[in-house]
């Protein structure tokens, strides 16, 4: 059983040992926008929904605890809730990865970032857990003093859910969520004395650190009848690179979802990036750890609904690849989707999306291209900047979200980046990196070669443009992007 804890809605999703879905519940759940750029939840709701999903999963299927081998979380990363130890209620609601109200506070530690990034991998950003843990501690009444006093726990979402799921028994985070909090040192596998005192987080609070697979604790009988063990968790890209079987130093995997999320596997190395990208914790695993990079683009599948619903260029996000395939090519428009500014390797947030190179004769088919286009050359800039930071080139590329299906586009990353895209059967690769984790623990599979058989690859895209076009038409890109990065918001 897989709970895939996200930013919009709570999934649970059974799986067999193939990988097939054998039962799947899906239930979103409330946005709270209290300010401009603030995000909250209400982590109780969070709560709720996840384990109605997942009594609901098992209810379709017809099957009891007893037939579930183990659990497995994923979850939307860095969101921070803080809760009473001793009733269970959250302090406060979750603010949400996506809230910029600690952007002072990341401000305030941009003379520390060098040791940040050396501890962390991390940028100085209220992107990350710390400065939101450090808000609430401030703003709710009581709050730092009662934490002092080990009245308080913080967890980030998994963390949260399974504390709850074991009736308070276990209070750990597993080492792909701790390292998204910039309070954790991802070279000792500790919490930092020295983060913690920039931001003054009582170090009592914090969960212990897990690897990713392990037995954390069973689930309260009364939640599903009896007790499930609990002995995966990751978080939401970690996972994803997990269940696409990137286990090897020098694999990846992009995630096309709203945004992008490309990782690279570095093996046993903490790689540090000149190149805009982070260093993360992938997992941690029989006593080792995997590190990955990481780059983000914020717009990708966001940019075809854009086309959707605000150009009104078609009814159906599936109909972009056959408009986009009608152009031929885009007649020289470039797109550059910065609708929130560019994320990775770029990190200005004062951008604005623009359209360059039209002209009267400009086809609503040849924007629609140009468009997809833009996602694979975000996508190149991140394989770009990890080819940089590595020193090595990428042999393939895993794929997976919802627009790993256009097929146009799989086509169009492999011509831009020079690599062969690999899509497997299930594109559910998150949820599933969760179950793999989880039942490796109990030894529902053996080994990682165990879960490579159980994988079958749908299609493979080979490059089939020169490299002079390849060329031309990244320089073309790189154009586009540094007149838009010209043309800031006003403030």
């Amino acid at each position: 059983m897989a709970l895939d804890q996200g930013t919009t809605s709570s999934r649970t999703i059974i799986y067999d040992k193939a990988g097939n879905i054998i039962s799947s519940a899906q239930k979103e759940f409330t946005q709270i926008f209290p300010h401009e750029g603030w995000v909250e939840h209400d982590a109780m709701e969070i709560w709720a929904t996840q384990m109605g999903t997942a009594q609901e999963a098992l209810l379709t299927a017809g099957l009891t605890y007893q037939n579930i081998a183990a659990i497995g979380i994923t979850n939307q990363r860095e969101t921070t809730v803080v809760w009473d130890k001793a009733t269970g209620e959250p302090v406060y609601n979750a603010i949400v990865w996506q809230c910029r109200r600690t952007a002072d506070y990341a401000e305030r530690l941009k003379p520390c970032e060098d040791m940040i990034r050396r501890k962390t991998g991390l940028l100085a950003d209220p992107y990350f857990s710390g400065t939101k843990l450090a808000w609430i501690l401030d703003n709710v009444e009581g709050a730092r003093e009662r934490a002092r006093r080990g009245e308080l726990l913080f967890g980030t979402i998994e963390c949260w859910l399974i504390w709850k799921m074991t009736g308070g028994a276990a209070h750990v985070s597993d080492y792909s969520n701790a390292c998204r909090t910039m309070l954790f040192d991802i070279n000792t596998l500790k919490w930092d004395e020295e983060l913690c005192a920039l931001l003054d987080i009582p170090m009592c609070m914090l969960p212990a650190p897990v690897e990713c697979s392990a037995h954390y604790g069973d689930t309260v009988p009364e939640l599903f009848g009896g007790p499930i063990p609990i002995t995966g968790s990751a978080g939401d890209q970690q996972a994803a690179l997990f269940g696409e079987a990137c286990f090897k130093e020098g694999e990846a995997k992009s995630t096309y979802g709203t945004g992008n999320f490309l990782l690279l596997n570095t093996g046993d190395k903490a790689v540090p990036s000149k190149n805009g990208l982070l260093t993360t914790i992938a997992w941690g695993l029989n006593g080792k750890v995997t590190y990955a990079l990481e780059g983000s683009v914020f717009v990708c599948g966001a940019a075809v609904q854009w086309m959707r619903d605000q150009l009104k260029f078609f009814d159906n996000a599936a109909e972009s690849e056959k408009l986009a395939a009608s152009a031929g090519d885009s007649g020289g428009v470039y797109v550059v989707p910065a609708f929130v500014g560019l994320g990775a390797p770029y990190w200005d947030p004062d951008v604005r999306g623009a359209l360059f190179g039209i002209t009267r004769g400009t086809s609503r088919e040849q924007i629609v291209r140009a468009t997809l286009e833009s996602l694979a050359y975000q996508n190149e800039d991140l394989l770009a900047a990890m080819q940089a930071d590595t020193g090595k080139s990428l042999a393939s590329l895993k794929v997976d979200g919802g627009a790993a299906l256009n097929d146009l586009l799989m086509q169009m990353q492999a011509d831009i980046s020079g690599t062969e895209i690999v899509r497997y059967a299930s594109i559910e690769s998150t949820s599933l990196g969760a179950a793999y984790l989880a039942g490796l623990a109990v030894g529902y599979y053996e080994n990682l070669d165990d879960i490579i058989s159980a994988k079958a690859i749908a299609r493979t895209f080979k490059p089939s443009i020169s490299e002079d076009e390849r060329k031309e038409k990244m320089e073309g890109w790189h154009r586009a992007v540094n007149a838009s990065m010209a043309f800031h918001v006003r403030k």
